[in-house]
């Protein structure tokens, strides 16, 4: 790369003053697109069940994905990519279509009337006030929290943990069997290389399982160009009309709620392990992530998409080194790719990216080592906090119960004149939120 290239993108993204470089964040980059690859797969797949056609989902949900990486990129300067949440569309495509029968026009407009509500406090500084809000303790858990969370994600992926229906329990899965042995195989070469200090160690990891799985069966590769799908289906369908109902109110709360807590643990918890928060846990200028994720929360409804918020997968960027934007730059530009390499990217199968996030998950349970062991009414809410997210199977049901554990537990033990009285009356809406989560069964 010549000079005047490198110095323009060095003032650009400030890469000296982060540690990084070009090629780290490169790498970092390649490493966050293939971690979040599968949700070209998933999320649109979630979106069909409810009816929407597929392809031009996909299509949307490359576009929204490409679009908010390049805005946090060159507005926030920080390595997280923008996407569809799977709870954003798991909420739209089975339990507003399938399970309501509500249509997914007007499920779209329930999302999009959440993305509004998420600028307004964006623009008026409420969210970053409710950032401020949340004590220390609780953002100690938050890493720990989405660490166990894509851990496990990362497990279910791999064939690793399956779901014991007789005994409503977690069980381990078949060992034996192809997807398990690929992602063992790719999660001992990351940890080999990575214990070495070798630069891009998971995203070798990741190639190496997918290779490996081509002769179990598992990688299958059924092409290589094609012409992208168009997004027209799905674009500009959105019913906001129908959201305005009574039936919408509690559901449009549930986007808003899923996804602000989504987000909020996402930049925290990510933030802090590329070391880019202060000595109180807050991300300096977080109102910028803020404000590109609601405004793709907002957007993405147009083109089929709901609920853009700053992906956890971004995690696997951060491990690899990545500081600055100049990572999400770089998978947006593979994002778009994928628009004409759609049968290559999706040739790289769950189970070869799932050793990225298991490793990525079990290195964000350190976060909790700094809470004090000793203080039962300062390590309960994050321990809680925790349990219920990998209860949940959410992280945001598990940031809003372990908000409503710790005002209950600082009550208890006499300290409630130490609780913001901002944090009192959040504990409204986070119980509203809590209850719909814990009875919608």
């Amino acid at each position: 790369m010549t000079a005047p290239k490198q110095g323009l993108l060095e003032r650009r993204f400030a890469l000296t003053a982060r540690g990084t470089s070009i090629p780290r964040e490169m790498i970092a980059g390649m490493t966050t697109f293939l971690a979040a690859a599968y949700l070209i797969v998933v999320i649109p797949s979630l979106l069909a069940s409810g009816g929407m056609d597929r392809a031009a989902v996909t299509a949307g949900v490359i576009i929204v994905m490409a679009v908010g990486s390049i805005a946090m990129a060159l507005y926030a300067n920080l390595p997280f990519i923008v996407g569809p949440g799977i709870g954003g569309s798991a909420i739209l495509g089975v339990t507003l279509a399938q399970v309501e029968h509500i249509p997914w026009q007007t499920g779209l407009g329930i999302a999009m009337m959440s993305g509004i509500a998420f600028v307004i406090l964006t623009l008026t500084g409420a969210r970053e006030m409710v950032v401020r809000m949340i004590p220390p303790q609780i953002k100690l858990g938050l890493g720990a929290s989405i660490g166990l969370f894509i851990a496990m994600l990362g497990c279910r992926d791999a064939g690793l943990v399956s779901v014991d229906v007789k005994r409503h329990a977690l069980a381990l899965g078949d060992f034996s069997q192809p997807g398990p042995v690929v992602a063992l195989i790719g999660l001992a070469v990351a940890i080999a290389l990575q214990a070495r200090r070798v630069p891009g160690a998971v995203l070798v990891g990741i190639v190496v399982a997918a290779l490996v799985g081509v002769p179990l069966g598992i990688t299958s590769f059924t092409g290589g160009l094609s012409l992208p799908h168009s997004p027209m289906p799905v674009t500009g369908e959105v019913d906001l009309l129908g959201a305005f109902t009574l039936v919408a109110l509690p559901y449009m709360f549930t986007f808003f709620a899923a996804e602000f807590f989504s987000t909020l643990g996402t930049t925290l918890a990510i933030g802090a392990k590329a070391g880019l928060t202060d000595e109180q846990g807050n991300l300096p200028g977080i109102e910028r992530p803020f404000l590109v994720d609601s405004l793709a929360a907002t957007l993405g409804p147009l083109v089929g998409v709901p609920g853009g918020t700053a992906l956890v997968e971004s995690a696997a960027g951060v491990e690899a080194g990545g500081r600055t934007g100049l990572t999400p730059l770089t998978a947006a530009g593979l994002f778009l790719l994928t628009l004409l390499l759609m049968p290559l990217a999706m040739a790289i199968p769950r189970e070869a990216t799932a050793p990225a996030l298991i490793l990525i998950g079990i290195s964000m349970l350190g976060t909790i080592r700094n809470a004090k062991g000793d203080d039962i009414a300062d390590l309960f809410p994050a321990m809680a906090m925790m349990l219920l997210t990998l209860i949940s199977n959410s992280f945001g049901t598990g940031i809003a119960g372990g908000l409503l554990v710790h005002v209950i537990v600082q009550v208890l033990a006499g300290r409630w004149r130490e609780i913001p009285l901002g944090l009192f009356i959040l504990t409204l809406p986070l119980g509203y939120y809590f209850y719909g989560a814990a009875t919608a069964h």
